[in-house]
């Protein structure tokens, strides 16, 4: 498995309720993806930084998602170029069917 960390950061802060719909209208396209296990969005304490993060059943499926194209689109949404990091996932928990 390999995750992967979107980072938007900007001087202004992200407003919650904005972040909130922007998941909301892009959730559907996710929903039962080849090879995607998990997605979040999220945004830190501060207000700064809007962040996704994806859980992918393998590194190939993982880096062609995130296209040229893609980080363009991404980047009109979120007002700012975003930074894409690569993480091997060496444990996972999953609670979901508890």
């Amino acid at each position: 498995m390999i995750g992967v960390l979107v980072t938007f950061a900007q001087t202004d802060k992200y407003d919650r309720s904005t972040l909130a719909k922007i998941a909301g209208e892009l959730r559907g396209p996710f929903e039962g993806m080849a090879g995607l296990r998990f997605k979040s969005f999220m945004l830190d304490e501060d207000g700064g930084q809007a962040k996704n993060f994806y859980v992918w059943d393998d590194e190939d499926k993982a880096r062609a998602f995130f296209t040229e194209e893609l980080v363009e689109k991404v980047t009109g949404i979120y007002g700012v170029p975003p930074k894409i990091e690569y993480f091997d996932i060496v444990g996972f928990v999953d609670n979901a069917g508890i």
